[in-house]
């Protein structure tokens, strides 16, 4: 059974807001396990009307609760789930300046307990490899943990670990969705292109390192709340892998370079075939031509070698799978997938347009149209999936097919995800809270729904 759960996160009054009222809200347990919350506007505001969520929220975290307490009670549960080989996916949601990027990445990178969700993670992972290496003799089996991390704006998505590299969102024959690089031109007609850059950490030193080093890269843009927001989707899994397993995957990739020419020569031979091999009559009808026999023999050929090389391809493909499948590790291929969305805008509420905000450019204001297409396409997904509809809108955005395989995890029976929704206890911010706590209301709803995931 796929299990998604919700948690609110209140952040702490800023510094600028010092003098602001807070939201009143109320937490109300249910019987059923889940918390509903009350939110009552302040006694000033003439348009804001009280409001009150269904029970749809696992836990609760106050301003007061630091990340490691939010880590021990959302994600270390998890852990056990990676360890066996499964995907664990965890989305944090809300208005710009809430928190996302503070719970999701964390801003103090050298005391453990304020890490973000994915250090923390991270962190307890090496201490874990790092024991089950001391029993492996073979360099090739040792384990570790693959960083891949990038951020997404409308198809576009950009590589953060290779130079913020621009990849595009595709789907391929298989039907799954491929995040690829820019097209490598080798010798011979070779062409290279080259999936989401892998970097594999030995300890957990360097992976600290290679995640400072992206969130450099990362883009920030102006929001309807502040100029420094976080206008992409920033994508960052943790997979444990082998040298093995990479050097696999690096294989299906070369094979597939290796293809490229042939099948091409094989499509340009039946092209130019039957180029010859027909003519157009007076009236612009395409005949045979009676002076030319297509030569089936050179089409069969070049075919022939085509399938060849696809051969190639599926037996790199295979190799990939027997190292995942013949592993003496369980726990090889286990994902860890955290997405620090992009910050939720409304435009078009009355309470936020009176307040004092940053100048958005054209641009950005379209960003921002596109971010809140991404957020409903998000929560239509969710929604779909609960009900067990037969149609799961992927394709409704680039954010949702890039996250489908993350969604169907490893093991279709028994994934699970959970979203964070941040949200600001300041009354200025009442209708941006609500919007949060209403959008989260529903994906707990459906979420919680105990019914067999289907594709």
């Amino acid at each position: 059974m796929h299990q998604f759960k919700v948690y609110t996160r209140w952040r702490p009054l800023s510094p600028s807001e010092s003098t602001t009222p807070e939201i009143q809200r109320t937490h109300n347990p249910q019987d059923s396990g889940r918390v509903s919350i009350s939110l009552t506007p302040s006694a000033r505001s003439a348009t804001e009307r009280p409001w009150k969520s269904e029970a749809a929220f696992t836990q609760l975290f106050e301003a007061t609760d630091k990340n490691k307490s939010v880590f021990e009670a959302a994600v270390a549960p998890t852990l056990p789930h990676v360890l066996s080989g499964r995907s664990c996916n965890f989305f944090a949601y809300g208005h710009s300046g809430s928190g996302k990027s503070h719970t999701i990445i964390g801003y103090d990178f050298e005391n453990p307990d304020e890490f973000g969700l994915c250090l923390a993670a991270a962190r307890f992972l090496s201490d874990t490899l790092a024991g089950l290496n001391r029993a492996i003799d073979n360099p090739a089996e040792e384990l570790a943990i693959g960083i891949r991390m990038f951020e997404l704006r409308k198809n576009i998505a950009f590589d953060l670990l290779n130079g913020r590299c621009q990849c595009y969102v595709r789907e391929g024959h298989d039907g799954k969705t491929h995040i690829r690089g820019e097209t490598e031109l080798l010798e011979e007609g070779k062409v290279r292109v080259r999936p989401i850059v892998t970097k594999a950490c030995w300890s957990f030193e360097d992976l600290r390192q290679e995640l400072l080093a992206g969130l450099k890269l990362r883009a920030t843009g102006t929001s309807t709340i502040h100029d420094q927001s976080s206008r992409t989707h920033a994508v960052l899994e943790l997979e444990i892998v082998t040298r093995a397993l990479l050097e696999a995957r690096d294989a299906v990739v070369q094979r597939q370079s290796e293809l490229v020419p042939v099948g091409k020569r094989a499509t340009d031979i039946y092209i130019e075939e039957n180029t010859k091999g027909y003519i157009q009559d007076a009236d612009g009808k395409y005949i045979p031509n009676p002076d030319y026999q297509i030569d089936q023999a050179r089409i069969d050929a070049a075919e022939a070698k085509k399938a060849e090389f696809e051969s190639y391809v599926q037996r790199a493909e295979d190799k990939v799978s027997h190292v995942l499948n013949s592993s003496g590790h369980v726990c090889l291929g286990g994902k860890l997938v955290f997405v620090d969305l992009a910050g939720s805008e409304y435009y078009h509420d009355k309470t936020i347009s009176t307040m004092p905000r940053p100048k958005q450019t054209l641009q950005e204001q379209q960003e921002g149209r596109q971010i809140n297409t991404d957020l409903l396409a998000l929560k239509e997904v969710i929604r779909a999936r609960a009900s067990k509809q037969a149609r799961i809108p992927f394709r409704s955005s680039p954010l949702t097919m890039v996250l489908r395989d993350h969604f169907l995890g490893t093991n279709t029976t028994d994934s699970y995800s959970a979203m964070i929704l941040t949200v600001s206890p300041s009354s200025e911010q009442f209708a941006a809270t609500m919007n949060t706590l209403k959008y989260g209301s529903l994906v707990g709803v459906a979420g919680g729904a105990k019914k067999r995931v289907t594709r």
